[in-house]
């Protein structure tokens, strides 16, 4: 049981007293950050970040990409009272314009070239993950050890001019008047929705260390165990890793999400993972890879699920082949981090159960009229607590509508998801009321895949018919000149690849009902009788 002082910021999290501050804390790449090697990189990227003229409520972009830099980034900006967002290395064209527009960072930090050009030509300051210098004198294939270099020049050239305070973990970047305060703003992640570019949610320092607390007083993680993360940190499934590690004293090991094929099993085993966070597509290919090759196997205990329904094939396969892993599953959304988590390999005795909420928090369902349903009648989803969101980031409208009622200590939330509780509190999910869909396991927006579409030059109109029971698949319709087997090559210029539908169709023309909107269900006949 993790008996430490409740954290009420981010940095917290890291600054508490651990039994071993010499343990690993996060491996990236080849690179091991010991945990004061961390705290002693997350304070050097405070101070970076102050000279780059960065002040508390300023906001910072960095792309998943930046790679041992980007988990003390992301504590060095909470010390400044610095807001950070994490975007996909894949996010470009006009989906990274809007956000930058959006968001308006005083600072960008992103490995790739190219990205950093098109932040330059959106007028935003961008410099590269070297500028910080957090990397170690070791490798992840050595013990951990103490000394981590100091900042060095950045992508232009320019030297962030370090003091020798830079090294010293006493600095006062956490404790002056530009330090956070509990209510603040940490972070935004944009997400997609129900517009045609994604929304950012807005979370305080006081809902994520919430939310982290919550959630670990269920999952448990131990200061033993290596959590291996092949989900990107731009989602925030993966970035609550790094939190849960840090409050745990974890060592996380930052995989990637390419690791799919045989590279996952080949660094669970080198990582000797305890914990897998997984969503269905990284979970299906691990048990294929164990049950087709020999050789050693990783000492997993513990493998949770989130972002779609995980096959019940899938946890019965893996229990199988690696004796003593349990399986805890869970249901969530970015807007209030985590709805329910069930009790580990509860899937065994209550199939379809998400377990119940968090503690002190409410889930519930109800029906149209925002009236509570009784125990097993199918409604929209709802959910009271500390772990919801402050709201969507300058978009008044979008959070009214997920908050109609706000009477009483908490808002409602309005998830926009279906389901039923039983007698006791568990949730069941049934399923999305819009177009909101998992594409290998991400959340993906029809419209915003319909609205990149439709600024390619030849296509005219666009609809995405979501994977359903009949369609494995999400397949993106076009009308115009196009060729379908140019739309989604050129499609990854604007979205990330993730998103991009793996079929695309071609008609002469959408059907519509009688309201002038695209009538799915017809073009999904019509694609199905073969009907152009």
């Amino acid at each position: 049981m993790n008996t430490r002082p409740h954290a009420t910021v981010l940095h917290d999290l890291l600054d508490a007293p651990t039994a071993d501050r010499d343990a690993p804390a996060v491996t990236c790449g080849e690179v091991t950050l010991s945990r004061a090697e961390l705290i002693d990189a997350s304070h050097r990227c405070a101070v970076v970040l102050r000279e780059r003229g960065l002040r508390r409520g300023d906001r910072l972009v960095v792309t998943s990409d930046a790679g041992p830099a980007l988990v003390p980034l992301l504590f060095g900006a909470s010390r400044l009272g610095v807001v950070f967002s994490v975007l996909h290395e894949q996010v470009r064209g006009d989906v990274l314009r809007h956000v930058l527009d959006d968001c308006e960072p005083a600072l960008a930090v992103a490995a790739s070239a190219a990205t950093r050009d098109a932040v330059r030509e959106a007028g935003v300051p961008v410099t590269g993950p070297e500028t910080f210098g957090t990397g170690p004198s070791k490798t992840a294939a050595e013990p951990a050890g103490a000394g981590t270099r100091r900042p060095g020049a950045d992508a232009d050239g320019a030297t962030p001019g370090a003091t020798d305070t830079a090294t010293d973990t006493d600095t006062d970047t956490d404790t002056d008047t530009d330090g956070p305060l509990p209510v603040d703003p940490v972070c935004l992640i944009y997400t997609s929705g129900t517009t045609a570019m994604p929304k950012a949610v807005v979370s305080t320092h006081q809902q994520m260390m919430f939310a982290v607390h919550a959630i670990a007083e269920r999952l448990a993680y131990r200061a033993d165990d290596v959590v291996y993360c092949p989900l990107p940190l731009s989602f925030d499934y993966g970035l609550y890793q790094v939190f849960l590690s840090a409050l745990a004293g974890s060592h996380v090991w930052l995989g990637s999400a390419a690791e799919s094929g045989p590279a996952l099993l080949a660094n669970l085993v080198r990582s000797r993972a305890t914990v897998l966070p997984a969503v269905p597509p990284v979970s299906g290919a691990l048990l294929r890879l164990l049950r087709r090759r020999g050789g050693p196997r990783p000492p997993l205990r513990l493998l949770t699920n989130t972002g779609a329904a995980l096959p019940s094939d899938i946890p019965d396969g893996l229990r199988e082949v690696l004796p003593g892993l349990r399986v805890q599953l869970m249901f969530g959304l970015t807007e209030c981090k985590r709805l329910t988590i069930a009790e580990p390999d509860e899937d065994l005795v209550r199939p379809g159960s998400c377990g119940l909420p968090l503690t002190g928090t409410e889930v519930f369902v109800v029906d149209e009229a925002g009236e509570r349903l009784p125990a097993g009648e199918v409604g929209e989803i709802t959910v009271r607590g500390p772990n919801v969101m402050a709201g969507y980031w300058r978009r008044p409208e979008l959070t009214a509508a997920r908050f109609p009622r706000r009477d009483g200590l908490f808002p409602e939330l309005c998830t926009g998801d279906y389901g039923w509780t039983d007698e006791d509190g568990r949730l069941y999910f049934a399923g999305r009321r819009d177009d909101i869909y998992k594409q290998d396991g991400f959340r993906v927006s029809a419209i915003e895949v319909e609205a990149a579409a439709r600024r390619l030059p030849d296509v005219d109109t666009a609809a995405v018919l979501p994977p359903d029971g009949t369609r494995p698949q999400a397949v993106l319709v076009v009308t115009g000149t196009a060729d379908p087997a140019t739309v989604l090559p050129r499609l990854r210029e604007h979205l990330e690849d993730f998103k991009v539908p793996p079929v695309c169709r071609s008609v002469e023309e959408l059907p519509v009902n009688a309201n002038g909107k695209t009538a799915k269900a017809v073009l999904a006949g019509q694609l199905t009788e073969g009907r152009p």
